[in-house]
């Protein structure tokens, strides 16, 4: 295996030494002045965006078994270091370069930052320095992948995991996040309204984590009941991502805005009914209402508002909170009957939630909300909706399809599984020799 690191190490060297001696000059399109209230808040937005991949960190690691709390956890901690050298390399620049045929972004037009600096850019950041969007939307790249860790918990080899998020975050998360943000994406012209996400990080995320578990097959002991390491670590989680998830959906608003305080509201709002409807479901069912289920349903109700928080009302987001929590709940429910072992539910959640997230945008979307979108199904935009469908089976097929050829390639490479002794130690000593 070390010649191989050594390799792929020598690789982005080279990469990086090519970029910056071959990219071409940077045509200036600088917008107007910087906005100092935009800014300051972009920069918290920023910094809340990245308290959510240690929020996650805690929220996976709290579910798993005791010998695997630390090397779970890593796996979230580790992608904030990969991801920004990867996003700073060439990430940036394929998610908002130049536009190929509004299918990726021309790879030497920010490559290794070249040209992202303190001055506003009139399309993509025209009140913020440039260098600070680039920033946040690294944030972004980091969480996706570090996501997709939950559906193979317990079972996948360190070395491996490493190579397919950088994978991932170059051949998947990079062109859908051109498809769906840049101005020349085919989904943003196709009319998709994608406010924070819901296509670009959490279906992408989740129909990985199905690829996944299929890929590296049910863990030794799947079916034998297991009781989570540590439940606090899980509501600690939930707390974080809670909070980081303002930046994520608020921030999205580019701006100190009105518009990001509607987003603030319906955020927060559809978390807090996709919680009470989760409970209140375990209740109903005879079961009782855990700490554990509140977390899952309020996570799933962030999930699910993502995509609509900037183009919905109050009410919307309640609705929107509330059927997520319904739906994954019951996908939750089948998965549990399926025999696949996705082992913190992360398709049923994240895979779920975005799809319906994004149907739901289709059906309550209004301009009166945000007059840069468009009306959805309920005032009379059936385009918006059928639009929407589209996406869904699009980024759902490439999603799935692609990270299920990464997992294989992966595993010709690298080994994806531990093996059976090392699972039953568990990755904490095995992976990294820690206890």
């Amino acid at each position: 295996m070390k010649p191989i690191w050594l390799g792929l190490l020598g690789l982005l060297g080279a990469v990086a030494v090519l970029a910056l001696a071959t990219a071409p000059p940077i045509v200036s399109n600088v917008g107007g002045p910087i906005d100092a209230g935009d800014t300051a808040w972009m920069l918290t937005a920023t910094a809340l965006v990245l308290l959510m991949t240690p929020g996650l960190a805690f929220f996976y690691g709290g579910m798993v078994r005791p010998k695997n709390v630390i090397s779970t956890m890593l796996q979230s901690f580790i992608a904030m270091g990969l991801i920004s050298i990867l996003w700073v390399l060439v990430g940036f620049s394929l998610s908002f370069g130049e536009s190929i045929s509004g299918l990726i972004g021309n790879p030497l037009t920010y490559a290794v930052f070249r040209g992202v600096g303190p001055e506003t850019e009139a399309t993509l950041a025209p009140t913020i320095p440039f260098v600070l969007f680039a920033l946040f939307q690294m944030k972004f790249a980091i969480i996706t992948p570090a996501l997709v860790v939950g559906s193979f918990a317990e079972r996948v080899r360190f070395n491996a995991y490493l190579l397919f998020i950088a994978l991932f975050t170059l051949l998947i998360y990079a062109p859908l996040a051109h498809w769906t943000w840049h101005p020349e994406g085919f989904l943003q012209q196709m009319g998709v309204l994608d406010f924070a996400g819901g296509t670009v990080v959490h279906m992408s995320a989740g129909l990985a984590a199905l690829a996944g578990a299929l890929a590296l097959g049910p863990r030794q002991d799947h079916g034998q009941p297991h009781e989570p390491a540590n439940i606090p670590y899980v509501l600690l989680g939930t707390g974080m991502l809670w909070f980081g998830w303002f930046g994520f959906n608020a921030g999205s608003a580019l701006g100190a805005t009105g518009l990001a305080a509607s987003a603030f509201l319906t955020t927060h709002i559809a978390s807090s009914a996709a919680m009470l409807t989760w409970v209140f479901l375990d209740g109903l069912l005879g079961k009782k209402m855990s700490a554990l289920g509140a977390c899952i349903g309020a996570v799933v109700g962030l999930v699910a508002i993502t995509p609509a928080a900037g183009f919905v009302g109050v009410g919307a987001s309640l609705a929107i909170g509330a059927i997520a929590s319904a739906v994954c709940y019951g996908a939750v429910n089948l998965r549990g009957r399926s025999g696949l072992d996705d082992t913190l539910d992360v398709f049923p959640c994240h895979g779920v939630g975005g799809m319906v997230g994004m149907l739901l945008t289709g059906v309550f979307a209004s301009m009166a909300i945000n007059s840069g979108g468009a009306d959805g199904l309920l005032y009379g935009g059936a385009e918006l909706f059928g639009s929407h469908i589209l996406a869904l089976l699009i980024v759902a097929s490439f999603a799935f399809v692609g990270s299920l050829l990464l997992f294989k390639l992966v595993d010709k490479i690298i080994p994806l599984r531990v093996t059976t002794e090392q699972e039953a130690e568990g990755l904490d000593i095995s992976q990294h020799g820690n206890k």
